[in-house]
């Protein structure tokens, strides 16, 4: 999969954190409503590996990408792999999550923060680089202060994100943008509450529009 190309007429993905097994459905029913065409569990998430499979099998009718987040160890990819995971997320820049993802043509996101991780990142194979926390370090400013230098590198702006200030990353310069517990809050969906998520995603989603 070339994933800045499927993700580029709607650059955004969704992150689940604390999804509850069970509420793929909702889950994926509730995105393709919106217009989301890709989320990620976070490998932190209980029943991680069971929740990609089944949203995985849940989004295919709707051309839906699912990936794993918050890949930090090797245990960690294998499992995301094993799973079914389109593509890769990581908070932090790691050598071997990124060989390995590289190497196994699985689109990899790492985090970075600063200049040196963000080409050491991207040198080692990196579809995009990850800017986390972005909000904690100057959110657009930051993002367009980076692009000076990194004009071939893209960059997901990650922390923070909203439906008032989505523009002004993607003006920075942002290629992709993802967001989590603002719109996916774990109490919500736990919930079971996908109109309230629906509501706020396609406030956030027609800001991009």
């Amino acid at each position: 999969m070339n994933l800045l190309e499927f993700l580029q007429p709607m650059p955004v993905v969704g992150i689940l954190r604390d999804i509850p097994q069970g509420a793929e459905e909702s889950c994926v029913k509730t995105a393709a409503e919106c217009g989301l065409k890709a989320i990620e569990v976070t490998m932190n998430t209980a029943n991680a590996e069971a929740i990609i499979a089944d949203l995985k099998a849940a989004a295919k009718p709707y051309g839906i990408a699912v990936g794993a987040g918050t890949v930090r160890h090797g245990s960690d990819l294998d499992k995301a792999i094993a799973a079914g995971a389109e593509f890769i997320v990581t908070p932090n820049t790691r050598n071997e999550i990124i060989r390995l993802s590289a190497t196994a043509r699985i689109p990899i996101i790492p985090g970075a923060l600063t200049p040196t991780e963000v080409q050491k990142a991207f040198d080692l194979g990196a579809t995009a680089v990850k800017i986390f926390p972005v909000n904690c370090v100057g959110g657009p400013e930051y993002i367009k202060a980076l692009r000076g230098p990194f004009r071939d590198i893209p960059l997901m702006a990650c922390g923070g994100v909203n439906a008032e200030n989505v523009q002004s990353y993607l003006k920075a310069g942002a290629n992709l943008v993802s967001f989590g517990a603002s719109i996916y809050d774990p109490k919500l969906m736990a919930a079971g509450d996908w109109k309230t998520i629906a509501d706020k995603l396609k406030n956030l989603l027609a800001a991009i529009k």
